[in-house]
């Protein structure tokens, strides 16, 4: 197993103590809150670009266009939030799912020291008391362990360098 294999293993694991210990959790199919509310474009890491790169690969062209479109446009958007140039609005689900970046798979489940790494739906229950014996995983350990897999780039960065001087990619016409 691989080192990003591994590390999906580690956090399915996570999630799924969570997950079974808490049956009302909020982070599910459908839940796209945070597809709608990012900050900034996705980091990704060289084995993370990779394994997203094969999800879509294998997409069929016309939603392959249709995200590289959604890629282009936000290089050059200023306004924050941004929305996931990968989430499919009409479903509000992940077009590459099974290929999602480590951030996408532990946000929700993850803290940070110091910074609250979950949306404020989760919030609120972990104030209220409902979820107050939540083991949450370590997002600074899931950080030391990304960085050990190559300098993070944006989703945008490394879409444009998979697209420089090729006519077409996965048989998109530039």
């Amino acid at each position: 197993m691989n080192t990003l294999d591994q590390l999906h293993a580690d956090i399915d694991t996570r999630v799924k103590a969570i997950r079974d210990s808490h049956a009302d959790w909020l982070c599910g199919m459908g839940c796209d809150g945070c597809c709608h509310r990012l900050a900034e474009i996705p980091m990704l890491s060289p084995a993370e670009w990779d394994y997203l790169k094969q999800g879509l690969a294998e997409l069929p062209l016309e939603l392959l266009r249709e995200i590289s479109q959604g890629i282009a446009a936000l290089a050059e958007q200023t306004a924050r939030p941004i929305v996931c140039p990968l989430l499919d609005r009409s479903a509000g689900m992940c077009r590459v799912y099974a290929h999602r970046p480590v951030a996408c798979r532990t946000y929700g489940f993850y803290v940070q020291r110091d910074q609250g790494l979950y949306c404020n739906d989760i919030k609120s229950r972990v104030a209220d008391g409902a979820w107050a014996d939540v083991v949450w995983g370590n997002q600074d350990v899931i950080d030391r362990r990304l960085a050990d897999l190559g300098d993070a780039k944006e989703l945008t960065e490394w879409f444009a360098e998979w697209t420089k001087g090729e006519s077409s990619v996965g048989g998109i016409d530039k």
